[in-house]
């Protein structure tokens, strides 16, 4: 079968090492949509954070999707809708929070409009604020959260050698409750155990009727692994790391060679 949708993550993948999207990758998307293929952007980030990629892409017509939050929510790139969202309740913002006390790293609770800031350990304050710039920033108090808390993600933000030395510590049976994954060197994401990048390309694919073997996935870190696997052509940037090349199907050239242009040019414009 032909391919009809290509998911693309977005840092080091779609977006150079400036964080842009090259003329390359935009002509290729543009001539994908042409082609009647559907792009979807793929990402852990909220959607405010990723409209002015969606539009210079010319993502923001109607009938484009995009998956944000890692997998936990779908929508409607034009409007916000939603089409699906998973989030945490109460009970395992409380249960992760805990968690990063005892790991002693900053912890975030984040929702559709705000990035939440629980009480840090002393002396080490998120390290989100340098990467976040869309979503606005509130102090939180956790005794206080109410009982229908609905938060799409936690992070812990960190430096990377402190937590790395973190991750290796998180007992066996957060991994059994959560998704756990990182999606750059010094972030750790944490969700639902029901969301990941690969579960929400599943689940887009089933609401518009499409066999696995009509959809590409291209990224190049751990969080994109699991729609790497769930495609039917996964796709790694040659700046990949090797778990990720190790499980793709196709390797295409860099983020700083328009990797996303080649591997749609000649595995689905072709």
């Amino acid at each position: 079968m032909s391919i009809k949708l290509v998911a693309l993550d977005l840092d080091g993948t779609l977006l150079t090492k400036d964080k842009e999207v090259s003329a390359e990758n935009r002509t290729a998307i543009q001539r994908a949509k042409e082609a009647g293929v559907k792009v979807v952007l793929c990402t852990g980030r909220p959607l405010k954070a990723i409209l002015h990629i969606l539009k210079d892409c010319n993502l923001l017509e109607e009938g484009d999707l995009g998956i944000t939050y890692n997998g936990g929510l779908i929508q409607w790139t034009a409007t916000g809708e939603s089409l699906s969202q998973i989030t945490m309740d109460k009970e395992s913002v409380l249960d992760v929070y805990a968690l990063s006390q005892e790991l002693a790293v900053p912890c975030n609770f984040i929702d559709l409009n705000t990035v939440y800031e629980p009480a840090y350990p002393t002396g080490k304050e998120s390290l989100y604020p340098m990467i976040m710039n869309i979503l606005p920033f509130e102090p939180i108090n956790v005794a206080s959260l109410p009982e229908k808390t609905a938060i799409n993600k936690i992070i812990f933000c960190w430096h990377q050698e402190e937590l790395d030395q973190a991750i290796s510590q998180i007992p066996t049976h957060y991994h059994d409750r959560y998704t756990i994954m990182k999606s750059r060197p010094n972030l750790l994401e944490i969700l639902p155990k029901t969301v990941d990048k690969g579960k929400g390309l599943a689940l887009l694919a089933d609401k518009l009727n499409l066999d696995v073997s009509e959809i590409m996935a291209i990224g190049d870190q751990e969080n994109d692994l699991a729609m790497i696997q769930y495609a039917g052509i996964g796709v790694a940037m040659d700046n990949a790391t090797d778990e990720v090349k190790a499980q793709a199907d196709i390797i295409t050239k860099s983020n700083d060679e328009h990797g996303v242009a080649y591997a749609i040019d000649q595995y689905v414009l072709n």
